[in-house]
């Protein structure tokens, strides 16, 4: 593995991380919007990564195992919003958003899910950071050993 290749890959984890974090913000902002444009409430967003650059199928990978290292880092393949989780339904009559039982539908975001989404993009970050440092590190000290 070259120099450049783990700074690709500390960068492309880093951003992919930054970009979950983006979004894990969007839901805790709109934890409590009960009309978007389209006039539904907000839907949590779910944020997807894949291995960059690769067939990740089993035989693929075992195929290219012995030639160099297959995947270069991580991307976001997709924001998907999540139709698993049931959105919050509360008795708020005096809400404008109420249907004609009283019933608001509030966003299927969960605080405490969020924030702990939210500490786990930030360990990783953090981790792509320090591995980011190190490989910088070993570089400087190569270059000051190629000096002497």
């Amino acid at each position: 593995m070259s120099m450049f290749s783990a700074f690709n890959i500390n960068a492309s984890g880093l951003t992919a991380q930054r970009y979950r974090m983006d979004v894990i913000s969007e839901n805790v902002a709109n934890a409590n919007t009960t009309r978007t444009e389209d006039g539904t409430p907000y839907v949590r967003k779910i944020v997807t990564f894949e291995t960059k650059g690769s067939d990740n199928s089993f035989s693929r990978v075992f195929g290219n195992a012995a030639d160099s290292y297959v995947g270069q880092g991580v991307k976001v393949t997709s924001v998907h919003e999540d139709t698993e989780t049931e959105m919050n339904i509360v008795y708020d009559p005096s809400h404008p958003d109420a249907d004609e039982n009283g019933y608001v539908t509030y966003p299927n975001v969960n605080i405490i899910t969020e924030m702990t989404n939210l500490i786990d993009a930030s360990r990783s970050y953090e981790a792509n950071a320090t591995a980011f440092s190190a490989s910088k590190s070993m570089a400087l000290k190569g270059l000051e050993l190629g000096n002497s």
